[in-house]
């Protein structure tokens, strides 16, 4: 796929993204849910072959295709790996699934009711290199934890500060300022977020589009605005700590908006699985996802 046809795919193809990006700190827990306990390695190299291990059989299943997975986002390691001896972007791009990068390097402390990226002094070398990958875009997560207006500005702000960032190095941004859904003002959140980020797309040039990835939303449509706003060329979901059936059904009642699950699409995989009984897993996982990324119900959908 070339960079024309990877848009084309990301602004109208069926399906969803697959979240294959846990890093350093969110590695332990992702390899206990996989059913690898921590004593399993002894290094961060081990423990990060395993994890390689994890996403390289994902990948290279049968049930994994471009068909219903549109897209995959892998961490840096991940991204430098390789697949049947193959490296990692072009064995997603054989099978027709569209390659993206997380790139933020962690979160700030909270302040504000927010947490900002961490500095990316890096970014211009990681995302050349990237992009000789073959890798189309990049994803780059803040997260919001209350309605505080100040704070909400200030992600929104430095999330699409980097997105041009990613712009100019011809790559597609995907900004994630996470709304915390254990927030107690949740409904608020969405708010004051949808209008910071209607005010940054306003000022993107014209024939500009980014990517959104967002929390499903506690008042279903609230972000219809973003999804048919002209630089926006596609609005994806976290699943954000759902467990997969309730994510599903929240992202059904969301019309537009595909997935971006992670632990929801890996919450039933296993090591222990034979190739048969993984395959079927992911299989299931994956028609679960589709269906609530591609047949919208409700009244969000009916509207």
């Amino acid at each position: 796929m070339e960079f024309t046809e990877m848009t084309a795919k990301m602004a109208g193809g069926n399906g969803f993204i697959a979240a294959l990006d846990q890093s350093g700190g969110s590695t332990p827990k992702a390899l206990k849910g996989y059913g690898i306990e921590e004593g399993a390695w002894s290094t961060e190299e081990e423990m990060f072959g395993l994890i390689h291990q994890m996403r390289a059989r994902i990948i290279a299943s049968p049930a994994f295709t471009g068909d219903k997975v549109i897209g995959a986002i892998l961490f840096e390691r991940t991204m430098d790996g390789e697949v049947a001896g193959v490296p990692t972007p072009q064995a997603l791009i054989a099978k027709g699934v569209v390659p993206f990068i997380k790139i933020d390097k962690g979160l700030e402390d909270e302040a504000d009711g927010v947490q900002l990226m961490k500095p990316m002094p890096t970014l211009d070398a990681l995302l050349e290199r990237s992009k000789a990958l073959g890798v189309y875009g990049t994803k780059e997560r803040s997260v919001i934890h209350s309605a505080n207006a100040e704070g909400i500005a200030a992600v929104v702000k430095q999330q699409f500060e980097i997105g041009r960032q990613v712009l100019s190095h011809g790559m597609m941004p995907i900004i994630e300022p996470e709304v915390n859904i254990k927030s107690e003002t949740r409904a608020a959140c969405d708010e004051l977020l949808l209008a910071e980020i209607l005010k940054n797309l306003d000022a993107l040039p014209e024939g500009t589009r980014v990517m959104l990835k967002l929390s499903l939303p506690i008042v279903p449509g609230t972000f219809d605005p973003l999804v048919s706003h002209p630089k926006v060329l596609r609005v994806v979901a976290l699943s954000g700590g759902y467990e997969r059936p309730e994510a599903c059904v929240e992202l059904a009642k969301n019309k537009g908006i595909i997935a971006s699950f992670s632990r929801a699409l890996l919450q039933d995989l296993r090591a222990q699985m034979s190739d048969a009984e993984f395959d079927a897993a992911l299989g299931d996982a994956i028609d679960e996802i589709y269906k609530g990324s591609t047949e919208k119900a409700g009244a969000a959908a009916a509207a």
